[in-house]
């Protein structure tokens, strides 16, 4: 599944292709710009990037893609724009209320071990307007706040030697963060996206293996985990 989306758009790519060039040859007429094709540019980004396994937190998408198709049905006068306009906001509120219970658990969890963390006191890694590259190769590491705002950090952990449980608050304001971690760890994030990312590449382990708890926040801005 890792490579799905990737797929996804190769295919989208080679059908595109070929009906131009049928078009071209006359052997087929399909009107590529019909109407409300321009929601196709909502429409597809969302739907492949459901099945990007390595982002985190899809109810961006699921909104968007809805948005989208309701927005194609208008084009086509099977909706009106009065009822989207009357049910948007009370759809949008109903699916992050949807995402909140059903995340409620993990996040729950990885929020109480970042409040103790910050009880024991976290190291603190900031960036403004500058980029920060931490490696912390033989040290011991328990945790660390992590800040780029305007800027860049990387938290190289590979060598580093982690305890059971290691807690990391992460936040990237129009700036980027890069947490590597070492080989057989499991990492567990709770993510606040504002239009920015959070990207966890990191496949899990077995349960007997350190645990790292990441709470992350970006806003037009991106958090890498790898």
């Amino acid at each position: 599944m890792k490579n799905t989306s990737k797929i996804l758009w190769g295919i989208i790519l080679i059908a595109i292709g070929v009906i131009i060039g049928l078009n071209s040859f006359g052997i087929t007429d399909i009107d590529v710009f019909f109407n409300g094709w321009w929601t196709l540019f909502i429409i597809v980004p969302c739907f492949i990037s459901l099945f990007n396994n390595e982002k985190e937190g899809k109810m961006g998408d699921i909104i968007g893609l809805i948005i989208g198709i309701c927005l194609l049905l208008t084009c086509n006068d099977i909706l009106s724009f009065e009822l989207i306009a009357k049910l948007i906001v009370p759809f949008i509120l109903v699916m992050i209320g949807l995402s909140m219970i059903f995340n409620n658990t993990i996040q729950a969890k990885v929020s109480s071990k970042v409040k103790e963390a910050k009880k024991n006191g976290l190291e603190s890694i900031t960036a403004t307007f500058s980029e920060q590259k931490v490696n912390k190769d033989g040290e011991k590491f328990k945790g660390a706040n992590l800040d780029a705002v305007f800027g860049s950090v990387v938290l190289d952990l590979r060598e580093a030697k982690l305890e059971s449980e290691v807690t990391i608050q992460a936040s990237a304001i129009f700036g980027g963060v890069d947490i590597i971690v070492p080989k057989d760890v499991n990492v567990k994030v709770k993510s606040t996206p504002i239009f920015g990312g959070v990207s966890n590449k990191v496949p899990k382990s077995k349960d007997s293996a350190p645990t790292i708890y990441i709470e992350a926040f970006s806003m037009f801005g991106g958090i890498d985990i790898k």
